[in-house]
């Protein structure tokens, strides 16, 4: 029995081991997304960047390029991104509220963060770690324009009017169009949530012939 245990404990203490000099091994960040602005090649890789992005990459800065010069790494600034700028006319930012280093990467100009999320002048209630910082989109919201972006209110969404029919009848729906018709439906068949109805006196004359048809008459 005890020689079974030290046999586990080997076992667990070598795949630990295995698992530490695995994640040793790794590359950083700053060595993963290193980039020769001559080449627009990356050199852990070697890939060539898309001739699409070579134009916002030497105009553009990544995100951390902006942070790393910044007081406080930029902890509570507003930033945002050129694809939304092009994308949204609503305000699209994250506000920085957590930033984590690479203290090893030239010019400390790698590392991770985390945020509040507004996008189309929606803000989300839950901090996140932002994605595409390696990007060259990004941009620092001047400190003037901060307060206008915060007091945008967006519209209210429009109410639901259709919604997808059950996967069951849907299929029933699809099957009986292409036996009566004998080609696939063109559209989606959608679900209406509110049906007009004209309430004239032809509609409670019909309501009352079906009531009594159901119900029968009373003797």
């Amino acid at each position: 029995m005890v020689k079974k245990r030290r046999l586990r404990l080997i076992a667990e203490m070598a795949r630990k081991i295995r698992a530490y000099r695995e994640l040793k091994s790794r590359p950083r960040e700053s060595q993963k997304y290193a980039l020769d602005y001559e080449t627009m090649k990356r050199p852990h890789t070697g890939k060539m960047l898309p001739v699409l992005a070579w134009q916002d990459v030497r105009r553009e800065s990544r995100l951390f390029s902006l942070l790393a010069g910044m007081r406080l790494f930029g902890m509570g600034r507003l930033f945002t991104r050129k694809s939304w700028l092009e994308e949204h006319t609503e305000p699209s930012y994250w506000q920085i509220t957590k930033v984590k280093v690479d203290y090893t990467a030239e010019n400390m100009d790698h590392g991770r963060a985390w945020g509040i999320l507004t996008l189309k002048g929606r803000q989300e209630s839950e901090v996140k770690e932002l994605d595409k910082v390696m990007y060259h989109d990004w941009r620092l919201v001047p400190k003037h324009m901060e307060q206008q972006l915060k007091d945008f209110e967006p519209l209210p969404e429009p109410p639901v009017r259709y919604v997808p029919y059950p996967p069951l009848l849907r299929a029933m729906l699809l099957a009986q169009h292409k036996k009566a018709v004998g080609s696939v439906v063109a559209e989606e068949p959608v679900l209406p949530l509110k049906r007009d109805v004209l309430l004239n006196k032809d509609y409670f004359r019909r309501q009352e012939q079906e009531t009594q048809r159901t119900e029968g008459t009373a003797v």
